[in-house]
C-alpha cells in the first residue's frame, strides 16, 4: 500500500461518477465527438478496477441518460456500440475480480443486442460479492421517483405506510446504501436528474478535468478530499459546540 492511501482514513462506501466531459476533450483535440466517447469508455475500466482494489464497495456510473436520447442518433449508436465493447471485452475481468454488475434505469428502451448482453452479463456476475458495479442507463432521477412511487400505490399501501424506507425499496438502488460522494467531472456543477433521493447527503466533488483525463491520480486525490471532508448530516460538530 502507498503512503498516501495508508494515511486515508475513511474511503466512500459507494462512490458515484458523472462522467462528462468526452466531447469537450475531443474538440481541443480537433477530434470528433466519437472519439471522445471512445476515449471515455477507455478510462472506465481502469477506475473501476482501482475502487475495487481498494475497498469501495459500490461504484454507480452515469452511463446514458433519458436525456441523452436528444442526441443525434449517430452519437447514440456509438454510445450502445461503445457500451457492447466494454461488456465483451471486461466481463472476464468482473468476473476475475468478482465484480457484481447491476443496471439503473429502463432497459426496455435499448437496442435488443445491449439489451441482452447486459442480461448475461448481469447473469453472469450475479454471485460476485467484491464490489458492485452499477451502470445507469436510461436513467432519470426523478422519473426514478415517479415510477416507486407508482409501484407503491400499485402495492395498496395508505398515505400514512409511506416512508423514506418504503420509497427506497422501490428504487433502482433497492439494497444499497446511499452514495457517500459523488464526483462530477469536466467543470459542470450540477447534479443533471441524477440519483436525486440517493444524493441527498452526499459529499459533492466538481473536478475541471474532462473524463478522459480522470485517471487513477485524479481519483486518488478526490477520495482524499473526501477523507478531509467532515459529515455531520445536520448535526453539529462536537459537544462543546451545543453549550
Amino acid at each position: 500500500m502507498e503512503a498516501r492511501e495508508a494515511a486515508w482514513q475513511v474511503l466512500p462506501k459507494h462512490l458515484a461518477i458523472i462522467m462528462d466531459g468526452n466531447g469537450r476533450w475531443a474538440k481541443e483535440r480537433g477530434l470528433t465527438r466519437s472519439q471522445g466517447h471512445r476515449a471515455g469508455a477507455e478510462n472506465v475500466y481502469p477506475i473501476v478496477s482501482e475502487c475495487r482494489r481498494l475497498g469501495i464497495a459500490y461504484l454507480t456510473l452515469y452511463a446514458f441518460s433519458s436525456e441523452n436520447w436528444q442526441r443525434p442518433k449517430p452519437e447514440i449508436q456509438v454510445l450502445f456500440s461503445l457500451l457492447s465493447d466494454f461488456l465483451r471485452r471486461f466481463l472476464p475481468q468482473l468476473e476475475q475480480e468478482q465484480i457484481r454488475l447491476h443496471t439503473l434505469g429502463d432497459l426496455t428502451a435499448l437496442p435488443l443486442t445491449q439489451q441482452l448482453a447486459l442480461q448475461h452479463a448481469m447473469q453472469v456476475t450475479a454471485k460476485n460479492q467484491a464490489m458492485t458495479l452499477n451502470l445507469a442507463i436510461n436513467y432519470g432521477g426523478r422519473m426514478e421517483i415517479v415510477n416507486a412511487v407508482k409501484s407503491i400505490m400499485a402495492q395498496g399501501l395508505t398515505a400514512d405506510a409511506v416512508t423514506e424506507q418504503v420509497l427506497a425499496e422501490h428504487l433502482y438502488t433497492k439494497g444499497q446504501p446511499d452514495p457517500d460522494f459523488l464526483i462530477r467531472t469536466s467543470g459542470e456543477q450540477r447534479l443533471s436528474n441524477y440519483l436525486l433521493f440517493q444524493c441527498a447527503y452526499s459529499e459533492l466533488y466538481f473536478t475541471s478535468a474532462f473524463w478522459p483525463d480522470f485517471d487513477v491520480a485524479a481519483l486518488h486525490e478526490a477520495l482524499h478530499e473526501f477523507a478531509r471532508r467532515q459529515r455531520r448530516f445536520g448535526k453539529i460538530e462536537d459537544s462543546k459546540q451545543a453549550e
